[in-house]
């Protein structure tokens, strides 16, 4: 059984397309970055990449010191806890 096409009067069939539609590109070339006026978006695209990497290391170094700052906070009882068992142990008494 053959299709019909979409010119046959009677039934309308779901979705009509428009097969005669024409983007119309003008003067497309393609993309290279090595193209003349394209050269310019090639390094826009670039330099954001690199803003955002320069960024994203500040943020880093912001929350690694703050992240160092926890853990000091919570490290210090453990440590201050070390310090006075020594201290308990070194004064030589008796375990009775």
């Amino acid at each position: 059984m053959k299709p019909t096409g979409p010119s046959v009067a009677g039934k309308k069939r779901f979705p009509q397309t428009d097969y005669c539609f024409h983007v119309g590109f003008g003067q497309w070339r393609g993309w290279s970055p090595y193209d003349g006026e394209d050269r310019s978006a090639f390094r826009n695209f670039y330099n954001l990449g690199r803003q955002f990497r320069i960024e994203a290391a500040r943020e880093r170094a912001k929350e690694m010191v703050a992240f160092g700052f926890i853990v000091v906070t919570a490290a210090w009882p453990v440590i201050y806890m070390i310090v006075t068992v020594v201290k308990l142990l070194s004064k030589g008494r008796p375990l009775e």
